[in-house]
């Protein structure tokens, strides 16, 4: 069976983010028959998920997808694992987008693309359609995440994802930032995670 990763990037980044460019180049040397996948997202939520359930339905035969998602992009990756039933690791995920985007409203511009655009509060609506319910104590769906958090990050409350995920695998590591800090230290066990090793 084939298998795909899908990195999601977060809030005002791309493709060619930090962690994005380390899983490509790691996977590339280790595991060259994994599928690769990290769109440029759209910058309204509805059609940013339209795309990526897009790139998983049009690959979809005979494949097993996994995700990859950072801050806001963990937050698609945690609505994506839930409908398509699959792994997803969550790097600094965002839990509750929609409160922080009420003070991004207004003109925005992406620094890596360069593309301005609004925030507006049709996008909050679409953020809070995506919310999943917290994966419980005895629920399977436990066992399809996990979830890398460092205390350091300056643009999200870790805790939040803390409490969110308690029944998660769960690596909780002092310090760091909001990119979190040596992201490809952790590449081999993400993909121990993902038995990318075992046909």
């Amino acid at each position: 069976m084939k298998k795909n990763i899908l990195h999601i990037h977060g809030f005002n980044s791309s493709p060619l983010s930090f962690k994005a460019e380390q899983t490509r180049q790691f996977l590339a040397k280790n595991f060259p028959d994994v599928g690769f996948y990290c769109p440029q997202l759209a910058s309204s939520p509805g059609k940013a998920i339209a795309q990526l359930e897009k790139i998983i339905e049009a690959n979809s035969a005979n494949t097993q997808w996994y995700f990859i998602g950072s801050s806001l992009g963990g937050y698609f990756a945690n609505y994506l694992a839930e409908k398509y039933n699959c792994l997803a690791v969550l790097v600094n995920p965002a839990v509750k987008p929609y409160e922080l985007l009420h003070d991004y409203l207004g003109e925005q511009v992406n620094p890596y693309t360069e593309e301005i655009y609004q925030v507006t509060e049709e996008h909050i609506q679409q953020l809070k359609m995506l919310e999943q319910n917290t994966p419980t104590i005895d629920s399977k769906q436990k066992n399809n995440y996990l979830v890398m958090l460092q205390t350091g990050d300056e643009v999200l409350n870790y805790r939040q994802a803390e409490e969110k995920y308690q029944y998660c695998r769960l690596i909780v590591q002092d310090g760091g930032d909001h990119s979190f800090v040596d992201f490809d230290h952790y590449l081999p066990m993400i993909s121990l995670f993902f038995r990318l090793a075992i046909d």
